[in-house]
């Protein structure tokens, strides 16, 4: 496995393996990673000639008063998991190589970006979008591969792809939990031994609202309440938002319908972290 952080460099290998016959799978992160990451490694690494991670800490996506430099790092780490999951090739730029200069350029995405994480941070997505623009510019041609935990990320992404006609085949892969169900994320390291405990509230929320739409209640409201409700009864745990919204446009929504494949999402401030979660439902 090899390892550089320049865009001449990466560019060249991705460029090089196509020019041989070889399919290319990219995994972009921002590093500090988890069991989540890996199994999209390990997936594209099985549908895949070459796998190529991304490892950048994009600021474009963070806002005035979030976690930038504290956000955690340890490349050494990551190259250790990454190669036991088959990657090939991890591409680690600094700063200065991907933004040499100041960026007058942004991509946003809009309508499916501007509600939930779009309302409660509101550069975030613009600064998803344009990172992910320049990643799949200088990747080309390949499939890339995204956590459904960050659902509302995922469609942007998708949506960008199409949109713009990238080469991209973009993919989608299950969230991966802790057995008590917390969904797997870089930032629960931040949770105290009291906030993690408290966590998996958000996943059982969400359940509760998947059992009452099995069950037969067809009002999204009722059961963005429902959702609402027992993650507002958990102290430790302060409700944003849950949204019960059409898997494929993020549409709210109003009556649900047979056949209907819908999302239900959900976050909440826990201490320091700010946990997301979602699960997904085909209306009976």
């Amino acid at each position: 496995m090899d390892v550089v952080d320049t865009i001449v460099a990466f560019r060249s290998r991705l460029d090089d393996a196509r020019h041989h016959g070889r399919h290319v799978g990219l995994v972009p992160t921002m590093g500090y990673l988890h069991e989540g990451h890996v199994s999209h490694m390990r997936r594209s690494a099985t549908e895949n000639d070459l796998t190529a991670v991304t490892i950048f800490v994009n600021p474009l996506q963070f806002g005035a008063n979030e976690d930038l430099a504290s956000y955690p790092r340890d490349l050494g780490r990551d190259a250790k998991l990454c190669e036991g999951a088959g990657v090939d090739l991890i591409f680690a730029p600094p700063v200065e190589e991907m933004y040499p200069e100041p960026m007058l350029t942004t991509v946003s995405v809009d309508e499916v970006s501007q509600r939930m994480e779009g309302r409660a941070r509101p550069t975030h997505f613009a600064g998803v979008a344009t990172v992910v623009s320049k990643l799949f510019n200088i990747a080309g041609p390949c499939r890339a591969y995204f956590g459904e935990k960050d659902y509302q990320q995922l469609a942007v992404v998708r949506k960008l792809a199409r949109d713009l006609s990238f080469p991209v085949e973009v993919i989608g892969g299950p969230t991966v939990r802790e057995l008590d169900g917390l969904a797997m994320s870089s930032r629960n390291v931040y949770l105290t031994g009291d906030e993690r405990a408290a966590a998996p509230v958000l996943h059982r929320a969400l359940q509760a609202g998947v059992a009452s739409i099995l069950s037969g209640e067809r009002s999204a409201a009722a059961v963005a309440e429902l959702v609402a409700g027992i993650i507002a009864a958990e102290p430790l745990a302060e409700l944003d938002y849950a949204e019960v919204v059409d898997a494929d446009t993020l549409a709210p929504l109003d009556r649900l319908h047979t056949g209907q494949e819908v999302r239900l999402l959900a976050a909440a401030q826990l201490g320091r972290p700010r946990l997301l979660d979602n699960l997904g439902v085909r209306v009976r």
